[in-house]
């Protein structure tokens, strides 16, 4: 077990601007409303994980997971309310976030109620991986952000950093409740394959929605630098395929992508989201 990292819970604000809410990236409109769009997913994702993963920690008898859990827990609540602070401006900003995060609400509360919480913790281990790769994606291709809004820039960047530095932990969790065994291997395997397919068919129509609602539908020259952004260059999806491919490995861990050398920018984040808020006040 590789623990070497320990999550660190931190309360930051972001302030973001409200005006700014659905076109804060430097390359449009359409840009932001992928980022916006992934959002919508995060609050209730991150409280569905957070029960996953308590479920199971009387069982961690390990000093350091057990901190590594608590911690793991803190971060993931403050990620939740800070984007439910920004679903909140898309809400008022004309994109339906209510209803779609009550979809995926009501698709999170069938799996808790219809599945054992074995199924639900492979499930949040594999949608953690989704999120760890998508961060190291962000963080190794610093121009999928560029000189976008400095304030979303940095909420990004926090959560991105944060995904990293607990990447491991339900994954550890799991190992010790699964073992190293063919089921424990089947179910995590199977559960990314499951958990991606329903995520992206969730997002793309979100995504489609949520552009027309700002009028940006047949606007075809934002649909194609979006899905440069995604696909081609920088390409943030398409650079995390490889990544998601290593999971299948049999002895994989998350920390064999050793991207740990990131951690060292929240010191340098932390100081300039401080410097925001003092400002701001």
């Amino acid at each position: 077990m590789n623990m070497a990292i320990l999550p660190i819970r931190r309360d930051l604000k972001f302030n973001l601007p409200a005006d700014k809410a659905t076109d804060w990236h430097e390359a449009g409109m359409h840009v932001a409303q992928f980022f916006n769009t992934m959002s919508l997913f995060f609050p209730v994702g991150e409280r569905f994980f957070i029960d996953s993963v308590r479920a199971f920690r009387d069982q961690v008898d390990d000093p350091e997971l057990k901190k590594a859990v608590t911690a793991f827990i803190g971060q993931e609540a403050m990620h939740g309310r800070e984007h439910e602070e920004l679903n909140e401006l898309l809400q008022n900003a004309g994109v339906p976030a209510v209803a779609q995060e009550k979809f995926v609400l009501m698709l999170l509360n069938n799996l808790q109620k219809y599945t054992p919480k074995k199924f639900q913790l492979a499930a949040t281990v594999a949608l953690e991986h989704l999120t760890a790769i998508l961060a190291d994606s962000l963080l190794r291709n610093p121009e999928t952000l560029g000189d976008s809004d400095p304030r979303f820039v940095a909420l990004w960047n926090w959560h991105a950093l944060e995904e990293t530095e607990h990447k491991a932990v339900a994954f550890d969790v799991y190992t010790k409740v699964m073992g190293k065994t063919l089921p424990g291997y089947l179910l995590r395997t199977s559960s990314l394959v499951i958990a991606t397919t329903i995520f992206l068919a969730i997002l793309y129509p979100y995504y489609f929605e949520n552009v027309r609602r700002k009028g940006g539908l047949f606007n075809l020259k934002g649909w194609v630098t979006s899905f440069r952004y995604q696909w081609g260059n920088p390409g943030t999806l398409r650079k995390a395929v490889g990544d998601w491919f290593d999971w299948f490995k049999p002895g994989f861990h998350p920390w064999d992508h050793d991207n740990r050398a990131f951690l060292d920018q929240i010191d340098t984040l932390l100081e300039t989201v401080t410097d925001a808020e003092k400002n701001a006040a």
